[in-house]
């Protein structure tokens, strides 16, 4: 990686996945981990100690003036309040999926980082993995012929077994759609490029939820949220995708994406991970497994942030943007509206694919 002076960066969000951002984030030397903060005065003092960041309120973190990104780790309600408040700070921002909550929100942030000319940064960013990239080269060059057709799949039966904390996923923000669906589209969009419209179904399964997890077990969540969605993507490129999102299926057999095109199909791994299985057919009756052409195949979360403060030290544009993540909230928010108007919807938003990663880059490195 080019050496560059690593960008100061304070997190406001000290929940489940905090951990996993600041263990990663010490492979990239651009990043500056400074300060934490929480509403939960508790939650921040144990990570400030645990990493050996300056415990403070949300509030005094976006005072400082040598903060010059902050990483939103809230829950999903609250990214678009923190988001703003990190742009009115006149700090860019990298928020966890999704981006916001509804399109209205997610346009009304973007345009204040346009006015304010901050960047805005978004997860997921698991498609710059070893995994996603090597489906995008091979599409690329031409692997499969004309993408034409392709599946996604994500089915479970909730979060509430295992997460300690699962009411959030059961409310606006949470549900399978805007909770996966932001790993599962933004992999189509980095592989197919973006949508044209949707058309779709949503269903709620459950009106109530028992968590089964420690330490709440046996306590009751209403659902607030569809926990079932089943819709077609159509890309600007010509292909249709079956995209199905899911908290009502006990167990399935579907691969997690297939993109089928004129001469051959690619399976492709979990948009959850980094890395995976790849794998290509044709006329044959087995799989022709892939090597991986990209690195970065073990849990590498940061990295879209680390490719973000890249670009605020060297200029160029950024690939977990925001611009990716709102075409993604509004693919999202149109599987509701379709299923509420019986219509196919047309989608506004229509950003380039991301900047695929050169070939023969080391492990961590960007550029």
């Amino acid at each position: 990686m080019t050496n560059q002076t690593p960008v100061r960066i304070g997190l406001i969000g000290c929940g489940v996945i905090s951990n996993a951002y600041l263990k990663i984030s010490e492979r990239f030397p651009i990043l500056d981990f400074v300060a934490c903060a929480d509403i939960v005065p508790e939650a921040s003092r144990r990570t400030a100690e645990m990493f050996g960041l300056k415990d403070m309120s949300p509030d005094e973190l976006l005072a400082r003036d040598d903060i010059e990104v902050v990483l939103n780790l809230t829950i999903p309600a609250a990214h678009g309040e923190v988001n703003l408040a990190a742009l009115e700070s006149g700090k860019h921002a990298f928020c966890e999926k999704p981006f916001g909550l509804d399109v209205k929100e997610g346009e009304r942030i973007l345009q204040r980082a346009r006015d304010l000319n901050l960047r805005l940064g978004c997860a997921p960013d698991t498609f710059l993995g070893g995994g996603h990239q090597t489906v995008r080269n091979l599409i690329d060059e031409g692997a499969i012929g004309r993408p034409l057709a392709g599946t996604a799949f994500m089915m479970s039966h909730g979060v509430e077994t295992w997460h300690p904390a699962p009411e959030f996923y059961y409310k606006p923000g949470g549900g399978p759609l805007f909770d996966m669906g932001p790993y599962y589209i933004t992999a189509l969009v980095n592989a197919l490029g973006s949508v044209k419209r949707v058309t779709a179904i949503t269903s709620r399964g459950f009106e109530q939820r028992t968590i089964t997890s420690k330490p709440k077990h046996g306590e009751i969540i209403d659902v607030e949220v569809d926990t079932h969605a089943s819709g077609v993507l159509e890309f600007h490129n010509g292909a249709v995708v079956t995209v199905v999102m899911s908290f009502d299926v006990w167990r399935h057999s579907n691969r997690f994406i297939e993109i089928h095109g004129t001469d051959r199909s690619i399976t492709c791994p979990d948009p959850n991970g980094f890395g995976g299985r790849v794998a290509v057919n044709g006329a044959g009756r087995d799989w022709e497994e892939q090597e991986l052409t990209h690195p970065n195949i073990e849990n590498s979360r940061s990295i879209g942030l680390a490719d973000m403060c890249m670009g605020i030290r060297t200029g160029r544009e950024h690939r977990a943007s925001g611009d990716l993540a709102f075409h993604v909230l509004e693919v999202m928010d149109a599987f509701g509206e379709s299923s509420r108007t019986g219509q196919h919807i047309n989608l506004k938003s229509r950003p380039d694919r991301p900047a695929a990663l050169p070939v023969g880059l080391a492990d961590s490195d960007l550029d």
